[in-house]
């Protein structure tokens, strides 16, 4: 059975004024990120930004057809998705590559497919190696869709260079495509 909601497309990206386009992975932009890779775009479209008032990670996440969970409405994995990158994306913007180690969402109402929410995300505090992160997504109306915090663990720039030279011989290998 087709889904109903194939034709949904991603509107035009609506950046208010004081949001600069930011990119928090340098170290992994050419990677096939499940939620910002460039294959993402039927499940979801993500576009961050730093506001310039105060340097939160802010932006757009738009849920697409393959975002779909409860008939007509995105997964809550898809939510979750979306907020680890984005709390790990706020450690990055402040200097300290993550992965993340725990992630807890609440989640606050379901988000209709072909939404289009925003999102914001900074750093609550770092101990050490840890790294903890806070944020939401909400709806142009206000809507909480859903608040996360994450606890994140710093590891060396290096680590993800490695990363990357593992991928790239593995796909050059066959082993991954």
């Amino acid at each position: 059975m087709p889904n109903a909601f194939a034709h949904l497309v991603p509107p035009p990206l609506v950046v208010p004024d004081g949001w600069r386009r930011f990119s928090p992975f340098p170290v992994t932009e050419d990677t096939l990120s499940f939620v910002s890779g460039a294959n993402a775009l039927s499940r979801f479209r993500v576009a961050y930004y730093q506001r310039d008032t105060d340097d939160h990670l802010v932006g757009r996440a738009w849920f697409g057809p393959e975002a779909e969970g409860p008939p007509g409405h995105a997964h809550g994995g898809a939510m979750s998705a979306v907020l680890d990158e984005v709390l790990g994306g706020a450690a990055w913007a402040a200097g300290h590559p993550v992965v993340v180690g725990r992630l807890a969402v609440d989640f606050r109402a379901m988000i209709p497919l072909g939404t289009d929410t925003y999102f914001e995300a900074w750093v609550d505090k770092v101990a050490g190696r840890k790294v903890y992160t806070r944020g939401w997504l909400k709806g142009d109306d206000g809507t909480l869709y859903a608040e996360g915090e994450a606890l994140c663990v710093m590891l060396t720039v290096e680590h993800f260079v490695r990363f990357k030279e593992d991928r790239r011989s593995a796909t050059r290998r066959g082993d991954v495509t």
